[in-house]
């Protein structure tokens, strides 16, 4: 080995350490590496930044914006919410996801099904109290399961497919048909999905995204929903309306007529106009007025159409002319446009109606307001304003279907060979731009600046490996060191080499590198290229192990609050179980004889 060799091996042994022991963050990590290679001239400054000009990059940077738009838009979640009704348990949401997300991910491109999925799921696990790291792995693994099922389910089986195309040492090999990979796809789809189901509980972990994390710090206010005619919850008891455990809400009391019902019990019935008083932190409270909970807030009134409000935090001042009135008689929705949601006493417990409610000062209300409120509050002493929450943009339904049609249309378009997908998606953004349904100010919110710094140095970390021959010298040393040893032991050691490189230099580097060695093995022994070709695109689509292998691994990386060492607790397991069908299922498949 030559000296710029030895560093290549020290940097990437450098970088898998790091990243599994979480020393220095995964984009420093990168970033440490790639300037030690630039240092010591193993890259040149142009092979470094050629991985921010990457095209897969630039496609997940703008489903990434892509997604963000589809997060405001209430169409998905309403689908979705049909979907998923009566879906509470973590298992049973799982085998509603999982299954029909493979059997669309075969047929259509499985990075913008993540894109749309993101947003719901994550909603879901909030309202359900279940952490989005429980979630998201499953989501991506199930879309890269059922993309390995026919050749146009993933780019890489694309890719391997080009490659067959352009190869002489088979003449009369050119091509892959599109169900070729269905008996092993399908077959993994199927024992991987029940794998997720039964173990991705007890292996993913359980974080808290940085918003879940500041509620559950936040201050907690007095909330109050009513129960109108021909509600769902009429007659039901507590137990069976699941108001018992709503995350970030605790049920403190019920008005009934001039009754109040407190504490409320698990087996207390639920009537027509009944008024529940809710605790409840801020952020639940976003979400309530958002539509994305069963419940809403009784006095959110008009506000409720509006598609542009705000949710802000104020706090009654001490010489405020709001002092000793009611919230009702403080008429702030024709004063100030904006309506009182919830009160917060500092930690004391507030009882009745709030709109009977007298204000002192020292108050936290929680408003939701128009447009006019700032202009209408410029000169007010009654009251500070000290947060602002959050921003709610509804998207009506007519533009939520110009975004959903719009993303199946570029796909669609990219999936026939008629348009790029970079081209198309890029193309679908400016549409948005200029129809106004995505905002140039708010848009850049759904990049992942560290994602894509991940990415691009990923990709220069694989240039590194292919321009010393590190890559190639392994791959082909390793696999005819096990030739010898039988067809299921190569094709183990063509699986394990493949995916072990997808884990370090992305799945289309390590399929382009095994290749040309997979395809000679066939020839040298005199067998079907057939399998061996698509040995290594199922080894190389199969990268569970870490987030850089796959982009949709890495699409679910930074809302999962994942690690590194997430991917590769559960991912391994998962890759032994594809490894083992892959192989014998190939076998059978095509006949081989194991002496």
């Amino acid at each position: 080995m030559n000296l710029h060799q030895i560093i290549v091996v020290l940097v990437i042994l450098f970088v898998i350490v790091s990243l599994y022991k979480n020393y220095f963050g995964s984009g420093f990590t990168f970033i440490i590496g790639i300037g030690i290679l630039g240092l010591t001239g193993v890259l040149t400054p142009g092979e470094i930044m050629r991985g921010f000009a990457n095209v897969q990059l630039a496609v997940i940077v703008l489903l990434l914006l892509i997604g963000e738009v589809i997060r405001k838009s209430t169409l998905i979640d309403n689908l979705f919410n049909r979907f998923f009704s009566r879906t509470y348990t973590y298992r049973k949401f799982l085998i509603k996801l999982i299954f029909p997300v493979a059997g669309l991910s075969a047929l259509i491109n499985n990075t913008p099904l993540v894109a749309i999925l993101m947003p719901y799921v994550h909603n879901w696990g909030k309202r359900n109290n279940i952490a989005s790291s429980k979630l998201l792995i499953p989501l991506s693994y199930a879309t890269m399961l059922g993309g390995t099922a026919t050749l146009i389910g993933t780019s890489t089986n694309l890719m391997v497919n080009g490659m067959v195309a352009q190869q002489n040492l088979f003449p009369h090999f050119k091509t892959l048909n599109i169900f070729d990979f269905t008996p092993v796809g399908l077959t993994m789809a199927i024992l991987g999905g029940i794998y997720l189901i039964i173990l991705g509980y007890k292996l993913l972990p359980d974080n808290s995204d940085l918003a879940e994390e500041v509620a559950e710090k936040s201050r907690e206010y007095m909330v109050e929903v009513k129960v109108g005619k021909g509600s769902g919850f009429h007659n039901k008891t507590i137990e069976e309306a699941k108001l018992r455990n709503l995350k970030g809400l605790f049920l403190v009391e019920i008005i009934r007529d001039s009754t109040n019902i407190s504490p409320v019990s698990p087996k207390t019935q639920i009537k027509e106009n009944d008024l529940l008083i809710f605790a409840g932190n801020t952020a639940t409270i976003a979400d309530m007025v958002q539509g994305n909970n069963m419940v809403q807030p009784a006095h959110l009134g008009t506000f409720d159409s509006r598609i542009k409000t705000e949710l802000i935090e104020i706090v009654i001042a001490p010489n405020s002319n709001l002092i000793t009135k009611t919230v009702k008689e403080s008429n702030f929705r024709a004063r100030f446009d904006a309506a009182i949601l919830a009160i917060h006493r500092n930690g004391e417990k507030i009882n009745g109606k709030i709109g009977e409610i007298e204000l002192i000062a020292g108050d936290l209300l929680l408003l939701i307001t128009g447009e006019d409120f700032s202009k209408r509050v410029q000169d007010t002493r009654d009251f500070f304003v000290i947060n602002n929450v959050r921003k709610i943009e509804k998207i009506p339904a007519r533009q939520s279907i110009l975004i959903i049609g719009g993303l199946i249309v570029s796909v669609l378009l990219s999936s026939l060979n008629l348009v790029p997908l970079f081209t198309s998606l890029l193309v679908f953004v400016i549409i948005l731009l200029l129809s106004r349904v995505a905002s140039p100010k708010e848009l850049h919110k759904g990049i992942n600046f560290n994602l894509i710094l991940i990415i691009a140095l990923s990709i220069a970390l694989g240039e590194a490996m292919i321009k010393t021959s590190i890559a190639y010298s392994v791959s082909h040393l390793l696999i005819n060191a096990i030739k010898p040893y039988g067809i299921i032991t190569l094709f183990a050691g063509i699986f394990i080499v493949t995916n072990l490189l997808a884990a370090v230099i992305t799945n289309v580097g390590a399929a382009a590198i095994v290749f040309p060695v997979a395809l000679s093995l066939a020839g040298q022994l005199g067998l079907n290229p057939k399998p061996f070709v698509m040995l290594v695109a199922f080894a190389a689509a199969a990268s569970f192990i870490t987030p850089i292998g796959y982009q949709t691994n890495l699409m679910v990386y930074g809302p999962g609050g994942y690690s590194f060492r997430d991917y590769f607790r559960i991912g391994l397991p998962l890759t032994i179980l594809f490894m083992i069908v892959a192989v014998a299922g190939l076998i059978l498949q095509f006949g081989l004889k194991i002496g």
